[in-house]
């Protein structure tokens, strides 16, 4: 619901004036429906990026971190080299998506469709139609300039903050283990002046 309208906002010379305008000139045109219109290819496009992703991410880290320490260059570049790959294969989904939620007049009229562009196959269809195979790739640069920063940001906080709770349970664990000790411990000396002053063999008198 949120991308349709920023993607429609988005749109060169876009109508409207504000994100509520535009909710409610999609609502009033063609009801609550147009809104999920392209959350079956949003889904279709999510398993395979984030599967893509995550693959990507740890051979590149094996490959720039093989004792997989703490080092936020290599989370970094690892998560850009990620985000930028799996970007770039799943960008014909990406395309039929922006189709979908757009519904530009003359992509519809363009294509013959007489009304509302609905289904991941009807979009792929007329993407096909008005731009051939390449057009499953039109904005392919973008998509991947986008990823890049967000996943290498994405990466380095996740492995920033799991490397700082790591820390802090192995202090946690330290201090608890050192409480423990200082229970016992702090007995030990009155113990072994008891046992001496307890020893009557000849060594002791």
């Amino acid at each position: 619901m949120v991308r349709l309208v920023k993607q429609r906002m988005q749109m060169y010379n876009s109508p409207f004036r504000s994100c509520l305008d535009c909710a409610r000139s999609v609502y009033r045109q063609d009801g609550l429906r147009a809104f999920y219109r392209a959350y079956g290819t949003q889904l279709t496009m999510n398993v395979p990026f984030q599967s893509i992703h995550f693959v990507i991410y740890e051979w590149a880290q094996r490959v720039t971190n093989p004792q997989r320490q703490y080092w936020p260059t290599a989370h970094m570049l690892s998560g850009a080299l990620a985000g930028a790959g799996a970007a770039a294969v799943t960008t014909p989904l990406d395309v039929c998506k922006t189709l979908l939620n757009t519904q530009e007049a003359r992509v519809v009229a363009d294509a013959g469709a007489g009304r509302p562009i609905s289904g991941l196959p009807a979009a792929a269809r007329v993407v096909y139609r008005l731009g051939g195979v390449g057009g499953f790739f039109r904005g392919l640069q973008a998509r991947v300039v986008y990823q890049i920063p967000s996943t290498a940001i994405c990466w380095t906080v996740y492995e920033s903050m799991k490397y700082a709770l790591s820390r802090a349970g192995v202090a946690e664990r330290a201090a608890a283990a050192e409480s423990a000790a200082s229970a016992v411990y702090p007995t030990v000396p009155f113990n072994r002046a008891h046992a001496q002053a307890s020893d009557f063999s000849p060594r002791s008198l």
